[in-house]
C-alpha cells in the first residue's frame, strides 16, 4: 500500500501509462515489430522494451479482454510519434471512462469504498 494519497493524475503516470506502454508493445511485438522498432514507435529504450516483454515493469496493472482489445487495435495505428500520442489519449479516456483509475487506486491506496471523488 502506498502510504500517501495519490491523485488520479499521479496513477495515470506511475501505474497506466507504463501499464498501456507494456501492452502496446507486447501487441507490437504479435504483429511482427522488432523490439528496436517497437521502442523507436513507443518512444522509450530498448531496454524498457525488453523489460516488459519479461513482465519485469508494469505488470502490476493488467486490463480486461475488452481494454487489452482495444490497445491492440491502437497499436496496429501507431507509426509515427503524432499517432502514438493521439492512440495514448484515446486509450486515457477510455480508462477514465471505465473507472480502471479508481480499482487501481484502490488496490495500492487506502480509498474509502465507493468512492467515486475524481469524477465529481
Amino acid at each position: 500500500m502506498v502510504n500517501r494519497s495519490l491523485q488520479p493524475q499521479e496513477i495515470e503516470v506511475f501505474y497506466i501509462l507504463p501499464a498501456l506502454r507494456r501492452d502496446l508493445a507486447l501487441a507490437l511485438k504479435e504483429s511482427g515489430k522488432s523490439q528496436k522498432q517497437i521502442a523507436g514507435l513507443l518512444q522509450v529504450t530498448e531496454s524498457a522494451i525488453s523489460q516488459y516483454m519479461s513482465s519485469k515493469r508494469a505488470a502490476s496493472v493488467p486490463f480486461d479482454d475488452a481494454i487489452k482489445k482495444k490497445i491492440a487495435q491502437a497499436a496496429g495505428r501507431i507509426v509515427d510519434k503524432a499517432s502514438l500520442t493521439c492512440e495514448m489519449q484515446k486509450l486515457l479516456r477510455l480508462i477514465r471512462d471505465e473507472k480502471i483509475i479508481c480499482k487501481v487506486h484502490a488496490r495500492i491506496g487506502d480509498v474509502p469504498e465507493e468512492c467515486r471523488v475524481c469524477f465529481e
